[in-house]
């Protein structure tokens, strides 16, 4: 089988199976390389490592993650996780100029709409920061609300809202209920309400900044379509939303999830398999906070959407990582992913496994 990530130029920066919570990815491009989510945060308490140690991969991980932001010519935010992105004042950082200056194109995920509270003010201090390393203020960049209407996105989960939770179902409409207030309430006392920060920033040393959904970039060789916004997880996630990244090169596929936690939604996987791509870099479902924060119903849906991925888009290669590879049960929680993916002849893996060693974390 052919290795199709080595041969697109696309190479693994950190992920959480290297003992620091991260999803970054790079990508040679004939207009400069790309990084995707230049981001990694310390594990949880709970990671069976001691704390210094924690940090010292945090670290190792964001001098990798700058290394190649300095080299490229854009920088892609999914959403504001700090795993997933790192402001300029990050104690870590040796060079935020470099990183995230010079020139650059950075395409985040729009800050004003489909975004939760606490994602709004990270992604406003964020903007900050850059804009202040430029000499700018981000006060010159503010406007009134373009929109006060906003779609409730579940209305458009036709899968997900016909399928049959037996007797789960009561509880689903139960939170579905209290999801879409919490939606009507974001939108109305945010969205709405709140100045935006103005898309299509252009800066004194040709720094770029646009926001990044529904829109199609064209790098060179490469072409970047940035999805969404979809869940982070469940129907009305309270963690937000996130764009996954559908990247396009001599004429082969790769799709990018960001967090879509399993994915959960069933959606959410029958739109990936109609894209067919040929490698998945995945984010799994977080087995770690089973049961307390994810109960068995929506872990299921997560395997059972994984499965479905496989069975139907049948792609070369599953990078299946990030929030999966968080405790040690993790494998035997997802085991049907793996024994279909045998079947089936898709070769499923780590992100540590693809890059030849094993992953930090033992599984039992």
């Amino acid at each position: 089988m052919s290795d199709i990530l080595r041969e697109l130029g696309v190479e693994l920066l950190w992920f959480d199976s290297l003992g620091a919570k991260s999803s970054s990815i790079y990508v040679e491009a004939s207009s400069g390389g790309i990084v995707i989510d230049p981001g990694a945060a310390v594990m949880q308490p709970s990671y069976p490592l001691p704390p210094i140690e924690k940090l010292a991969l945090r670290e190792k991980a964001i001098r990798k993650i700058e290394e190649y932001c300095w080299n490229s010519k854009t920088i892609i935010v999914t959403h504001y996780h700090y795993d997933h992105h790192t402001p300029p004042s990050d104690v870590e950082l040796r060079n935020p100029k470099a990183m995230y200056l010079n020139g650059k194109l950075l395409v985040l995920k729009n800050p004003n709409t489909y975004i939760n509270k606490s994602q709004w003010e990270r992604s406003r201090l964020f903007l900050l920061e850059i804009l202040s390393l430029a000499g700018e203020e981000i006060s010159n960049y503010l406007e009134d609300p373009e929109e006060t209407s906003f779609e409730d996105p579940v209305q458009e989960l036709t899968y997900a809202l016909s399928k049959d939770f037996g007797n789960y179902a009561p509880r689903r409409m139960e939170l579905l209920d209290k999801g879409r207030k919490w939606f009507k309430s974001l939108a109305a006392g945010f969205w709405s309400s709140r100045p935006w920060i103005r898309d299509n920033i252009t800066l004194s040393d040709s720094t770029k900044i646009v926001w990044g959904e529904g829109k199609v970039f064209e790098l060179g060789d490469t072409r970047v379509e940035i999805l969404g916004p979809w869940f982070h997880g469940i129907e009305y996630d309270r963690t937000g939303w996130v764009t996954p990244i559908l990247i396009v090169k001599c004429g082969r596929r790769i799709l990018y999830t960001s967090d879509l936690m399993g994915p959960q939604i069933e959606d959410y996987a029958h739109r990936i398999a109609d894209l067919k791509p040929e490698a998945i870099i995945a984010d799994g479902p977080p087995t770690y906070l089973f049961p307390y924060m994810l109960n068995k119903v929506n872990m299921n849906r997560a395997v059972e959407n994984m499965v479905y991925i496989i069975e139907n888009a049948k792609p070369q290669l599953i990078i299946y990582d990030h929030h999966l590879l968080r405790e040690r049960r993790w494998r035997k929680r997802v085991i049907k992913v793996f024994e279909v993916a045998g079947k089936t002849g898709v070769t499923v893996m780590t992100a540590a496994e693809y890059m030849g060693s094993k992953p930090l974390i033992n599984t039992i």
